[in-house]
């Protein structure tokens, strides 16, 4: 595959992704991993999601979390998206409710993919778990 081949795969991988995450195709979404996968979102143990995973069912566990805490996105921007070969980052920020708080929190994250065989196998979020945090406190 050359790198062009290589950049449209993860790009259109990546686009896939955010579309079936947006509609709430939980099993969609889930095909889009490798069966193993460099997953890892740091953060405050207080934000329910942060840690790390590797399998298909912790990641299926992990994006079962967000309607059990969250409401729906009230906002969501999509900053920058770079694309470099198996790569792709992504820069974002988002509003989300904290159901048992009725907090809001403003998110701004970066999120690193990479994709190999049209598989996602890394999957890495930065973002602000401090506010994040904040809001889940009472």
């Amino acid at each position: 595959m050359t790198t062009a081949q290589q950049q449209t795969e993860t790009g259109a991988t990546v686009d896939s992704f955010f579309e079936r995450f947006a509609s709430g195709d939980l099993p969609g979404l889930l095909e889009l991993f490798a069966e193993q996968v460099d997953f890892r979102v740091a953060g405050s143990p207080d934000v329910p999601w942060t840690g790390t995973r590797s399998t298909r069912k912790e990641i299926s566990e992990f994006f079962e979390t967000f309607p059990k805490v969250l409401t729906a996105p009230q906002a969501f921007t999509l900053h920058a998206r770079l694309v470099d070969g198996p790569h792709a980052v992504l820069t974002a920020e988002s509003v989300f409710g904290v159901l048992a708080t009725r907090k809001t929190f403003t998110n701004a994250y970066a999120l690193h993919f990479s994709v190999v065989d049209g598989k996602i196998t890394r999957y890495h979020m930065y973002e602000d778990s401090y506010a994040i945090a904040e809001a889940f406190t009472a």
